[in-house]
């Protein structure tokens, strides 16, 4: 398979999407197949061109950004002329550019393979809702020409109104999640050195924007410390996202918990972020909107149980793993008992790392993905039909 792989934001970005995308790129290039990366050159210190993991990885100049998207002049040609080069085209979403690349695939006679990583929700503001209606719009067209659509799970399609259109050409795959074995006696060190031995803590990770629901967190603080004067939250990600200044309308939010907050960072080191995991007493994940956040995986595969809002989607690795609590969304209080269950009752959340990592089996992802980019799970399925898991 001649596979060209089409996202925003490639590695050295640091989110879910991005992880997802290098590691099922990096998993067909080890299994033999032909890999090339088309995505922005997002820092002008990036090379044009590199190989990473095997895999060949194109970077186009950007001449600017409209909120996360980016503009890249020269991608029509270089589309065009990658997308003749190659078999399959697998296309990473929210994209500005995926109907392009959808209805060149398919002039070329390429397959098309679109990895849906969850419906564009956008903060409430008159152009970040314009700008949503206009993503939506044009990601409904790649939709339509797709031959595959990937999904995180059915639970998530079930509840999409986006893609109930295309759910016949849907697929539900859990993302593969890979993630060190923490370092115990390191994660001790680092609790000591932060000054928070005698604490329950409560870690929370990724980019601070608005459908992380972070907001709920830190109002959900003080409720917590009322029962449990020893809580800490601590928080591992990017503060002020460039696209999204939700940390700073948070920052009301901020003084009052910052009696309990400790920041940590973005943490880029692989081991240092595996620590972190293991350095929480649980995890929790308040999100407005998610398809299924690989942090609560990650957590899990390092000891920590979660505490997930019930939302379609984000719930379903605590519903398959049984590794922590699902809480009403969008309310602090009930996210505030969740997590105060979860930090007393600890023990009765606890699984071996063994039984997530059968759970979330990353080599059967890259299995079934490898199927769904050929079409084999196509020619499967109309040999012996059976259901998509997830």
């Amino acid at each position: 398979m001649r596979l060209l792989v089409a996202l925003t934001y490639y590695h050295p970005h640091w989110t879910g999407l991005t992880k997802v995308a290098q590691r099922v790129a990096e998993g067909m290039a080890a299994r033999g197949h032909r890999v090339t990366v088309l995505t922005s050159r997002y820092r002008p210190d990036l090379a044009a061109e590199e190989t990473l993991g095997g895999v060949r990885v194109i970077r186009l100049p950007v001449a600017g950004r409209v909120s996360r998207g980016m503009l890249m002049p020269a991608f029509p040609w270089a589309a065009r002329r990658l997308v003749r080069e190659h078999d399959v085209v697998q296309i990473h979403t929210p994209m500005l550019e995926a109907p392009l690349l959808a209805a060149l695939a398919r002039r070329a006679g390429a397959r098309s393979v679109v990895t849906h990583h969850g419906d564009l929700v956008m903060p409430r503001r008159p152009f970040d809702q314009t700008v949503e209606r206009l993503v939506t719009a044009l990601l409904r067209r790649a939709l339509r020409q797709a031959d595959r659509v990937v999904v995180y799970n059915r639970d998530y399609l079930e509840h999409s109104a986006f893609l109930a259109p295309f759910a016949a050409k849907c697929v539900a795959i859990w993302p593969p999640v890979a993630v060190c074995e923490p370092d115990l006696a390191a994660s001790r060190r680092w609790r000591s050195e932060l000054g928070l031995d005698g604490h329950r803590l409560v870690g929370f990770a990724g980019r601070f924007v608005e459908e992380k629901g972070f907001d709920f967190l830190l109002a959900a603080a003080p409720l917590l410390a009322r029962e449990l004067p020893d809580v800490r939250l601590v928080y591992a990600g990017e503060r002020n996202v460039v696209y999204e200044r939700f940390f700073e309308r948070c920052r009301p939010l901020l003084k009052r918990a910052a009696p309990y907050l400790v920041d940590l960072g973005l943490l880029r080191d692989p081991q240092r972020l595996a620590d972190f995991y293991a350095l929480c007493d649980v995890f929790a994940l308040p999100s407005r909107t998610d398809t299924l956040a690989l942090v609560q995986v990650e957590a899990m595969l390092c000891g920590t149980p979660v505490v997930v809002s019930d939302i379609p989607g984000a719930r379903m690795a605590v519903k398959s793993a049984e590794m922590g609590r699902l809480v009403r969304p969008r309310d602090p209080a009930a996210l505030a008992e969740g997590l105060r269950d979860v930090l007393v009752n600890r023990a009765r959340y606890l699984r071996p790392r063994a039984e997530i990592e059968r759970r979330f089996d990353a080599r059967r992802a890259l299995d079934e993905y490898e199927r769904a980019l050929t079409g084999r799970d196509e020619s499967d399925a109309r040999a012996t039909p059976r259901p998509a898991r997830g």
